[in-house]
């Protein structure tokens, strides 16, 4: 049983890429101190680098945010070195009884139990599709850490596996704890659906994908299968939204040279406030990622009533279970036929409309928050 002053001690969450807006990072870090705010009130303080440099994660004004103010580069290359020399960064955090880093840099610290997430191995898997710089820095840091870490969150089993398979880490050393889609993403009002189409000039009846533009995102495959289904008329159109990214190269190729240029729109980043509308929207969504450590785009797009076709690897069955139709993302044929089953069959779309919706259900950020907090507490113990 902890005494008072050990139950009062603070646990610092590393808020860093939710305020410097880092696509899916920033999507789990913000969500889980949202969601872990009200159970622990002021137990929770935050951390981050390059503080004075960006605006406080709104809604956290009033909690103790303390941190660094180098930029990301850095600070990362910091806190490797101190990892590999042992140079305890105990000071940074007084008062803690725990840290938990929320994305792949954990803090040296060794007197302050230690929880990092790991989202996935893709650079293990995909040499080729990081940047080589990224790609030397992870296969470096990331064994040190997972090492170094007191207990790690993988976000789906399939992470789990591949920290065991890659680093031989002891499976009770893992917790597998899944993410879930803001609450925003749920049924929309049909109103808010068509006002956005308007908005953003889309046809009635499009295909989405949405995902930042890289390689394993697998788009140049998915702009090919949809050759044949924009060529019978099953849909409108192919909507891709999310950033470019890095390596998009082939896939600015295979749009230029497009039997359907005009049938493709890029309506590249796009708010929380309106993806749902999207999502729900959509005839059909693809996520036809060649690797993904949870995939929530698919949660996403299920909790708004989407049908959802996506791949059949890593942790994409996880979080589609038997709400949605898999492929094979090496296969364009295979990934045109799953489409056209959802396109051509009005009573397969109805069902993995509703499917999807309780499918989803089964996923919050509470869920997630409470099995966050009792590796928290099992780790002061």
């Amino acid at each position: 049983m902890r005494t008072p002053k050990e139950s009062s001690k603070l646990i610092y969450l590393d808020v860093s890429s939710a305020v410097h807006q880092k696509a899916g990072l920033r999507r789990y870090t913000e969500n889980l101190a949202r969601a872990l705010q009200p159970i622990l009130g002021e137990r929770l303080a935050l951390f981050q680098n390059g503080l004075g440099k960006s605006v406080p994660l709104a809604g956290f004004e009033a909690h103790r945010t303390i941190g660094v103010h180098q930029g990301y580069k850095p600070w990362r290359a910091e806190v490797l070195a101190r990892q590999l020399v042992h140079l305890n960064m105990d000071k940074l955090l007084p008062d803690a009884g725990l840290f938990h880093a929320t994305e792949h840099l954990l803090l040296p610290l060794a007197h302050i139990p230690t929880v990092l997430t790991v989202h996935d191995l893709v650079f293990q898997r995909y040499p080729e599709y990081h940047k080589r710089f990224n790609y030397l820095y992870l296969r470096t840091a990331m064994p040190v850490f997972c090492k170094r870490a007191t207990g790690i969150i993988a976000v789906s089993s399939s992470t789990k596996n591949d920290l065991i398979t890659y680093y031989h880490i002891p499976s009770d050393k893992i917790v597998a704890i899944p993410e879930a889609a803001a609450p925003q993403f749920c049924p929309q009002d049909q109103a808010f659906v068509e006002s956005v189409r308007r908005h953003y000039g889309l046809s009635a009846r499009y295909i989405l994908t949405v995902g930042t533009i890289e390689p394993r995102k697998n788009l140049s495959r998915l702009l090919d299968a949809c050759v044949p289904i924009l060529a019978e008329n099953l849909a409108d159109s192919l909507v891709v939204v999310g950033r470019e990214g890095w390596l998009y190269d082939d896939f600015n190729r295979h749009l230029e040279e497009y039997p359907y240029p005009k049938r493709v729109q890029r309506l590249g980043f796009v708010s929380e406030q309106e993806l749902p509308a999207l999502y729900a929207g959509a005839a059909v969504t693809v996520q036809p990622s060649l690797y993904e450590g949870f995939g929530l785009p698919v949660l996403e797009a299920m909790g708004c009533g989407s049908p959802v076709c996506t791949s059949q690897v890593s942790s994409l069955p996880e979080v589609g279970g038997n709400a949605a139709l898999y492929f094979d993302p090496l296969s364009v044929n295979a990934i045109t036929e799953c489409i056209r089953q959802v396109l051509s069959d009005r009573a397969l779309e109805s069902y993995l409309r509703s499917a999807s919706l309780q499918r989803a259900a089964l996923f919050s950020w509470q869920k997630t928050a409470e099995k966050t907090l009792a590796l928290y507490e099992q780790l002061m113990k």
